[in-house]
């Protein structure tokens, strides 16, 4: 009989972060939401579908992206988080931008989700501290760019514990509060297929933390590589992804198909959550 997991499971409910990406080149709807009309109806339909927060982002990081710069950037994600603002839903916005963050919290969001983990604009620890608000910092290797070029790591989860404590210390000197700050693997960010696999294996060594952790799975090039699926057949891969992060210790998940990973969620909730 297989030993019980040590995670200790709550009774609150996983976190579903539905994903807004207002670009003409991300991996999974290539540019399907690029105009902001279609990714705040898009948002809203999120919402709709179970969505407990959606994270709007107007860069890709997608492996091999070039960054879109901050008037782009900002044209991309503002309109989207004006429509937003009336709805009195969780928004986060997925920038490493001091500026984008400022203006997209005077616009009602609450949560930067940095994938630098701070350490990509030099005034944005500053901002997410003045404002109060969470943020999530996660583990990358490079920048998206150059992030798959040969990735390797000694231990990538020893490796990541060992970055996570320096960010979050980090962060605590910026005068950002630890109950504000989520932590983010960054599955897929300057991994392989092994490291990616190893990480959902061991996600409960970064409990240890104390922090919630957020899980990025959704469609991802290792669900691809596993099941040789294209990105738009990986829902049932992502779905056994999303069940054994929230089995081994994951609070949130930010996912593409809401309605479908919410249920996933539900039900492994249903089975790992008590008290």
């Amino acid at each position: 009989m297989a030993a019980q997991s040590a995670v200790e499971h709550t009774g609150q409910k996983t976190l579903i972060m539905g994903i807004v990406n207002v670009t003409p080149d991300s991996f999974y709807d290539r540019g399907a939401h690029q105009d902001p009309i279609k990714a705040l109806a898009h948002a809203k339909q999120l919402f709709a579908d179970g969505a407990d927060i959606v994270d709007v982002g107007g860069e890709s990081s997608r492996p091999g992206a070039e960054p879109a710069g901050l008037e782009t950037e900002l044209r991309r994600v503002l309109p989207v988080l004006e429509g937003l603002s009336a709805l009195g839903k969780r928004v986060s916005v997925d920038t490493y931008r001091a500026e984008t963050a400022r203006r997209a919290l005077a616009l009602g969001a609450s949560m930067v989700n940095d994938i630098t983990a701070l350490r990509g604009d030099g005034d944005l620890a500053g901002v997410i501290a003045d404002a109060g608000c969470e943020c999530v910092l996660m583990h990358m290797r490079g920048a998206p760019r150059t992030m798959q070029d040969n990735p390797e790591y000694d231990d990538v989860v020893h490796d990541i514990c060992a970055f996570f404590e320096e960010r979050v210390e980090f962060a605590m000197r910026q005068g950002i509060k630890e109950n504000a700050v989520w932590l983010d693997p960054g599955f897929g960010f300057g991994k392989t297929v092994a490291h990616n696999l190893d990480i959902l294996r061991r996600l409960e060594a970064f409990t240890r933390f104390g922090l919630p952790l957020l899980v990025g799975t959704s469609n991802k090039s290792t669900i691809g590589a596993v099941l040789d699926l294209p990105v738009d057949q990986r829902i049932e891969g992502t779905a056994a992804t999303v069940a054994i992060a929230i089995q081994n210790g994951a609070n949130g998940v930010r996912v593409h198909d809401v309605k479908a990973m919410a249920r996933v969620a539900k039900m492994t909730d249903a089975v790992v959550r008590h008290g």
